[in-house]
């Protein structure tokens, strides 16, 4: 059903959301109800071990190609748009100069190179936990710019702007700098308590609040769309750019977790278990995130891995066979064989903060299978998420269910693995890889109409729940118990 054919939609808004590996752009009517939806790839560039980096310019020329698939898909419904949400990776280090040019590619957030910059970052600042709520991690953006200080000075010296991925984004359409709450918490620059920038943190690394984008919330306008793009895109009335969200929060909006108590668990490239708080709730110690929420007066807490659903994707590509066909023979598999794995393949966040971990297969005989291989990597991923839920529970947080999205989603055993895991249930939905789009496009709605949360933050129908399987309980905790060992006894030879 588009716009043109139901001749009752008189506001459209558009979420984009600009992932590691897509741009997905989402067109929404005004109860969100889904238009029409492109998207378009990104490639990654690894041109040293543990660098990430990506180009802000195909950032911008992707989302420019998925916005014209959504054009050309309902025009009618794209020339009412009244509102757009950006949702985004987060962490990432897009700097430019005073003429508005990009100095380097992107540092991205799964980038590890500033380990040593976080040690000196938590020396500089001894009350930096306390301000940012969140232990010193080279994936975030503060321990990257020290980085460059040291390693590219000109290109330090010069940087005018430091913007997150989608907040470059925002600037080339509106020409606004702008972010919002729930991003810039990922930055260390941010007071999470206070949702302001922190001076201290900012001076520790050579900053100021004028390298920063203005804050405001995610639900709450930012600027507008820039005239020129407007006039080319055939839309006659002003369109309202509001704050929008980091990826995690812009998805939680998605799928309706905006209160304390609702979570949800995504295996996407990350994998993060994300839960509501009405507080500022941090654990820095057990390396969980404590961020604003994209909505005024909520926070939440983050337990992250680095490498999730792109594990399986790596055996994919290494084992040169399709990731569902390796989904679907993970099936097959007596699980007290199988070897065990350590999905640290990017090293890893939560609960280890340990940029040199690395991905391990323990146990390994000439008997194991393709199958018994991609069984192993599922069921490590959700060991990994496991030990995310522990370092939750020791903030304070305990969950009866969650939403289970992401590209995982596709995979009912994946989300049966991951409850019984977890000991939390886990709900299914039809289109839970598409939330951090269906987010943004919700915050816009918010801005624009200004209705209530609890009118636009509304959960999609479950599917079915996967309840933690008693009968494998034992068996996946005796497991998980070795895996933590594992870890443990391989930790010291990481680092070396």
């Amino acid at each position: 059903m588009t716009a043109a054919t139901t001749g009752t939609t008189l506001l459209t808004f558009l979420g984009i959301d600009l992932g590691t590996s897509e741009v997905k752009v989402l067109l929404t009517d005004d109860e969100s109800h889904t238009l029409a939806t492109g998207s378009a790839r990104l490639e990654v560039e690894k041109l040293h071990p543990h660098w990430s980096e990506q180009s802000p310019q195909s950032w911008w020329h992707a989302t420019l190609d998925a916005i014209a698939q959504v054009r050309a898909s309902d025009p009618a419904g794209f020339a009412a748009l009244r509102g757009i949400g950006l949702s985004g990776q987060m962490h990432g280090a897009t700097l430019l100069d005073r003429a508005g040019q990009v100095l380097r590619p992107a540092i991205l957030w799964n980038d590890t190179r500033a380990a040593a910059e976080c040690v000196e970052l938590e020396a500089l600042v001894p009350e930096s936990r306390s301000i940012t709520g969140n232990l010193a991690m080279p994936g975030f953006t503060a321990p990257k710019l020290l980085w460059l200080s040291k390693y590219e000075p000109a290109v330090f010296r010069a940087a005018h702007k430091v913007l997150l991925p989608k907040d470059y984004l925002a600037w080339r359409l509106t020409g606004e700098f702008v972010s919002d709450m729930s991003d810039a918490s990922g930055t260390l620059w941010l007071d999470v308590a206070k949702r302001d920038w922190s001076d201290r943190m900012l001076h520790a690394t050579g900053l100021s609040r004028e390298h920063m984008p203005r804050l405001v919330e995610g639900s709450d306008a930012a600027a507008q769309l820039n005239d020129t793009l407007r006039r080319e895109w055939g839309i006659a009335n002003p369109v309202l750019l509001c704050g929008g969200a980091g990826d995690n929060a812009a998805s939680a909006i998605g799928m309706g977790v905006a209160d304390a108590g609702s979570a949800f668990l995504s295996l996407g490239t990350s994998g993060v278990l994300f839960a509501g708080t009405d507080r500022f709730a941090p654990n820095p110690t057990q390396a969980v995130h404590a961020f604003c929420h994209c909505l005024p007066d909520r926070w939440h807490q983050m337990s992250v891995i680095l490498s999730a659903a792109s594990s399986l994707s790596w055996l994919s590509g290494v084992l040169k066979t399709d990731v569902a066909e390796l989904a679907a023979s993970a099936e097959t598999v007596d699980a007290r064989g199988a070897p065990l794995f350590l999905p640290y393949l990017s090293g890893e966040r939560t609960p280890h903060n340990d940029a040199n971990a690395k991905g391990v297969f323990w146990g390994l005989t000439g008997a194991h299978t393709n199958a018994d291989l991609a069984y192993s990597v599922m069921e490590g991923v959700a060991f990994a998420m496991a030990d995310g839920y522990a370092a939750l529970q020791g903030a304070g947080t305990t969950l009866d269910n969650a939403s289970f999205i992401g590209g995982g989603s596709r995979s009912r055993f994946w989300a049966q693995i991951c409850a019984t895991a977890t000991g939390v249930a886990m709900r299914r939905h039809q289109g839970g890889d598409v939330g951090g789009a269906l987010g943004a496009a919700r915050l816009a709605r918010l801005a624009v109409t200004k209705e209530s949360v609890a009118q636009v933050c509304t959960s999609p129908a479950t599917i079915e729940v996967c309840e933690p399987d008693a009968a494998q309980r034992g068996l996946i905790e005796e497991r998980l118990a070795r895996y933590r060992r594992i870890y443990a006894a391989l930790k010291d030879e990481f680092s070396r």
